[in-house]
């Protein structure tokens, strides 16, 4: 495979040498030191993208190296291979040329593609167990799954590696320079999957990339597991940004956490499925209390500030749900082919019903009929109005107005309930999968990635793939069908908004010369052509 050619930067590279793509310095010309003194003669601050193509369309987006800015590192033996729990397996250690396709569906004369590197031990590692001191830190909100991803991250490393110096940072971002910190063994997490939320604390905000920094300066830590959602994925970026300006020998791993299944790239997040089964016990019990009296009706609002992959899925296990309302289908309430309309229909037909909303959907109805204050949590993310007693006091004001069908509603919210119980199996499984791969990567001198799961296949992902944007249930795609197959339900999108929007996409691909091609303008493409533009 060859490497992309990259242009010389501003920066004087007379004593650098071009590697892969990228300026590394020459050996002697830079000294491989941790030094605050040195701080002028290291990197860049703003990595280019570790882009690396080959023949058939290959493309590998590749994630940064220790050897990328710090000359002559020794290598040691992975000591897997004399673990007898490994050394028995065939082809333990991956190929450093293995690499994990985005898509997996192609097309014979199609391009090969994108592709990741692959997660898993390598046969020679950038650390010796004595050296290392790991720390680990959990960010944003609670999520099924923390304390198993943090248990098997430790017992990881002392077990594969033989780390026996971890630290657990307390309290989210802002425990690297509180200086609060717990010391973490296998004996001391053994259990803690077995618990909610996460034995480390968490908060949101409080991100100052230099006091980190200096702080993970300051304690001697050379491995950096930082487990979070989007925002804290942006973070650990710019943490690993500021690492690699000072020419630092650590590793900086970022593990997804999101309960809402919105990180790009990655099959699903940890947690989803733990999520997904808890939400039955909330539909079965807004169908029970439906069913039980005349025209009855079950709410139940589900985590999903703008994507609805939890209510989608939620749904679709459940088979109990006549409506799901999610961010990505705008739906309206009054008239033909309206909310109201449907509920009166169902509720005509089977006598009761029941509705899933996530919490981030109608937001702009409850903003036209709510004061919306717009404020902001620590993270910089919008505070929702509760869309869950908002639609369910709005279709108790419907039916009280007409006065012919008489109902009786039902709310219930159990997101606080779902995202602090601990992991399901399935989760358990997904977990100890993510933090054996980081601690491979970080091992093998691999930084600023993101641990993820692509096409069924453990990978490292550079950060800025992870933070480009958020993922959305794709309301064109053939899973919502599926949904909307189940439930019966209208698709709301005959809504006045939609039409002139259609109209709009159609005018403008009529105006198109002949022999001309454009974007895809579909609703499912807009956000996929916005990155990625089509050209002819």
């Amino acid at each position: 495979m060859d490497s992309n050619s990259s242009s010389p930067s501003p920066n004087n590279h007379a004593s650098t040498t071009k590697i892969n793509g990228f300026f590394h310095p020459k050996p002697g010309s830079q000294p491989a030191t941790s030094s605050r003194s040195r701080l002028a003669m290291a990197s860049p601050v703003n990595s280019d993208p570790k882009v690396v193509t080959g023949t058939a369309g290959y493309i590998l987006e590749d994630v940064p190296h220790f050897t990328d800015y710090i000359p002559n590192l020794p290598t040691y033996p992975n000591p897997l291979q004399d673990n007898p729990a490994y050394s028995v397996v065939k082809q333990y250690f991956v190929h450093v040329d293995d690499s994990v396709p985005q898509k997996v569906v192609v097309h014979k004369d199609g391009a090969r593609g994108v592709h990741f590197r692959r997660a898993g031990p390598r046969q020679k590692v950038y650390f010796e167990a004595d050296e290392v001191q790991a720390a680990i830190v959990t960010c944003g909100g609670l999520c099924p799954g923390l304390n198993t991803v943090i248990r098997e991250l430790v017992c990881g490393l002392h077990h594969m590696y033989g780390v026996k110096r971890v630290l657990g940072i307390n309290g989210g971002y802002r425990g690297f320079y509180a200086r609060n910190t717990i010391t973490l063994t296998p004996k001391s997490v053994n259990d803690i999957h077995k618990r909610g939320g996460t034995v480390l604390g968490t908060s949101r905000g409080g991100h100052d990339t230099k006091k980190i920094v200096d702080s993970i300066q300051d304690r001697g830590i050379n491995q950096v597991y930082i487990i979070g959602g989007d925002g804290t994925q942006k973070g650990a970026s710019a943490i690993f940004e500021e690492v690699r300006r000072r020419g630092l020998k650590v590793s900086v791993v970022g593990i997804p956490k999101t309960i809402d299944n919105d990180i790009p790239v990655i099959d699903k997040s940890f947690g989803f499925d733990t999520a997904v089964e808890e939400a039955q016990r909330a539909i079965n019990a807004a169908h029970v209390e439906a069913e039980s009296v005349e025209n009855g009706i079950g709410v139940v609002k589900l985590m999903g500030r703008n994507s609805g992959f939890i209510a989608m899925y939620a749904t679709l296990a459940s088979r109990d749900v006549d409506c799901c309302l999610i961010p990505e289908s705008p739906f309206y309430l009054e008239g033909t082919g309206g909310l109201y309309e449907y509920i009166e229909k169902r509720l005509k037909e089977n006598g009761h019903m029941v509705i899933v909303i996530a919490e981030g959907a109608g937001q702009e109805l409850v903003s036209e009929s709510v004061q919306s204050m717009s404020k902001q949590d620590a993270s910089g993310n919008k505070l929702f109005q509760d869309v869950g007693l908002w639609i369910s006091q709005k279709i108790r004001d419907h039916f009280a107005a007409q006065k012919t069908l008489p109902i009786t509603l039902k709310y219930i919210d159990p997101t606080y309930m779902i995202r602090a119980i601990p992991s399901n199996a399935s989760d358990n499984v997904y977990c100890t999968l993510l933090a054996q791969s980081a601690v491979h990567g970080a091992m093998a001198g691999y930084t600023g990635y993101t641990s993820g799961l692509v096409n069924g296949r453990q990978t490292y992902i550079p950060f800025y793939r992870i933070t480009e944007r958020q993922n959305h249930v794709v309301i064109t795609d053939r899973m919502w069908a599926r949904l909307l197959s189940s439930t019966n339900q209208p698709s709301f999108l005959d809504s006045k908004g939609d039409n002139e929007e259609k109209k709009e996409e159609e005018a403008a691909l009529n105006q198109l010369p002949d022999g001309h091609c454009s974007k895809d303008t579909s609703l499912a493409n807009k956000e996929i052509n916005s990155i990625y533009p089509t050209t002819c």
